[in-house]
């Protein structure tokens, strides 16, 4: 079988070696050193002020909007992981879908003016597939209109922007460290933020809304264990090595597709890509499921991400967005990991082109 992803495990001497350590200090959970020390170290990799690292990155969102104090309706995308729209919903927000531009995926600014309302509080824009959110014309459009910036920023690590870590955009980022990601902790996430006073809020609201017998606010128990720090600490210096052979995998790719009809995003100018996934859009869904069905009779494993489209979840009253559900239909994502052998991407290849060519 060939996956569309493959969870990157490091040695497991190297992580026992980690094990030793919380056995030796007999510390488990509540802000241990291995945490500690892997905050401080995401810090300085990403270049933010404040980093807090969490159970997941669904709960990262959820806490970055409720410390944002954001309650109303929010401007999103509909092209991103139900994670996205489910976190707004969970903190009783209501999600205003935007169209997605037609290069990028990421929400379109210039449809952005258009859906605000008295009752608009927030942009939660994506960085979709790691391709970077035009910034300056949504931190434009935030300053114009009194709104706040939140981004997914889940499939983001390692990626820069103009030699800026992507996740550092906005008013505040929210990171996932899912198995599936570039940069793994098992489960996790972070909120990102330079803002002093949402940190504050931020480190209460994960944890309970207190420090020690002192009480201070509201919170739930977002954080993460010194089992999934020790993970992240295994994973984050082979990150550099693990996007150059991301990169070679996409430009093999790229060599063997570019005679077929397939639209793959268009990254910004300045962007330093992760090369989180290989997205490939068909020119019809009928295509799509065509190959897709072929792929998996030979074990090939493929992704429809992201379908369906957020606006049309059953439980939400979302307007249309014609372009986002045009590429919902037709976009598949290829299997890209470190698993993947170059004879493993010749026979992937191989059957998309006969089943675009014949």
């Amino acid at each position: 079988m060939i996956n569309v992803t493959k969870t990157f495990l490091p040695p497991l001497e190297e992580y026992v070696s980690y094990l030793e350590r919380i056995w030796a200090s007999g510390q488990i959970t509540n802000n241990g050193e291995l945490l500690r020390e892997l905050e401080q170290r995401l810090k300085d990799f990403l270049g933010v002020k404040h980093l807090f690292f969490t159970a997941n990155g669904t709960l990262a969102l959820q806490v970055a909007l409720r410390a944002m104090d954001i309650k109303g309706q929010v401007i999103t995308t509909p092209f991103s992981y139900v994670a996205t729209t489910g976190a707004l919903l969970w903190e009783h927000c209501e999600p205003v879908f935007v169209d997605i531009g037609p290069r990028d995926y990421c929400i379109d600014p210039g449809k952005i003016e258009a859906a605000i309302t008295p009752e608009t509080e927030a942009i939660l824009a994506v960085h979709v597939y790691g391709c970077a959110c035009e910034v300056d014309a949504i931190a434009a459009i935030a300053r114009r209109h009194n709104l706040k910036v939140l981004y997914d920023a889940a499939h983001t690590f390692g990626a820069r922007l103009n030699g800026r870590s992507l996740a550092s955009y906005g008013d505040a980022a929210a990171l996932s460290f899912h198995a599936t990601k570039l940069f793994h902790t098992g489960e996790g996430g972070a909120v990102v933020t330079d803002n002093d006073d949402l940190a504050r809020k931020i480190r209460l609201y994960r944890a309970f809304g207190h420090i020690g017998e002192d009480y201070f606010s509201i919170g739930i128990n977002a954080k993460n264990s010194e089992l999934h720090a020790a993970m992240g600490l295994c994973m984050l210096p082979r990150v550099p090595e693990l996007i150059a052979m991301r990169r070679e995998l996409a430009s093999g790719y790229d060599q063997q597709l570019h005679e077929l009809p397939l639209v793959r995003p268009q990254p910004a100018e300045g962007l330093e890509r992760n090369f989180a996934y290989y997205p490939v859009v068909f020119p019809s869904e009928a295509a799509l499921l065509s190959a897709r069905a072929a792929l998996a009779a030979a074990n090939i494993g493929t992704r429809r991400y992201f379908f369906p489209p957020l606006n049309r979840l059953p439980y939400v009253q979302g307007d249309s967005c014609p372009l986002a559900e045009a590429v919902s239909a037709r976009v598949l994502c290829l299997p890209l990991s470190h698993a993947i052998t170059s004879s493993m991407q010749r026979e992937i290849t191989d059957m998309l082109r006969a089943c675009l060519l014949s």
